[in-house]
């Protein structure tokens, strides 16, 4: 007889959970909520309209053909996507102040998250800041370059202080 490639039962490494946190720090899919299969998808969209130029209602319709929507939040993603593409001059100018560099040296998946968090911090006033930059932060170190994720907090946390101030300080009064 010749033997398996198959390694027997004994040999395998135990298996895994399907929560908690994948070996590079992301949230396994089986701990994601629904807002944050949305946003997943968000990014996605809004990076095809940032590097495609492509035309929102086609990304939209295309995205929610993508395997997992079913699971996401579809109101929310709708908020993200059509809200982030109708107010982009507009969320750009909230975000450009506090830059270190052009828009135009921005990755656009870093530049699609940070559009996300100042939408949400503007205009999703029932998700707490922190949980909005924890949200965007989780975002780039899923989809963005190595180090992205801290660029993105920096400048969301500058953002937080100026569109929720009251919130924040609340909040760092509390500690």
């Amino acid at each position: 007889m010749s033997e398996s490639s198959h390694p027997t039962p004994s040999t395998r490494p135990p298996r895994q959970s399907r929560k908690g946190l994948t070996n590079t720090g992301v949230r396994k899919a089986a701990s994601k909520s629904d807002r944050s299969r949305a946003r997943e998808f968000a990014v996605q969209a809004l990076y095809q309209l940032l590097v495609g130029k492509n035309d929102a209602d086609a990304v939209d319709v295309f995205t929610r053909d993508l395997a997992g929507f079913n699971k996401a939040d579809s109101a929310h993603f709708d908020a993200l996507l059509h809200g982030c593409a109708e107010q982009a001059d507009a969320l750009n100018a909230l975000i450009l102040p506090l830059l270190d560099r052009k828009l135009s040296d921005i990755s656009p998946v870093e530049h699609a998250v940070m559009w996300i968090g100042a939408y949400e911090l503007q205009h999703c006033l029932d998700v707490p800041w922190r949980v909005v930059i924890n949200e965007c932060v989780e975002l780039a170190k899923e989809f963005g370059g190595t180090d992205g994720h801290k660029y993105v907090n920096g400048v969301l946390n500058s953002l937080a202080r100026q569109l929720r101030e009251a919130e924040v300080a609340a909040d760092k009064g509390a500690r």
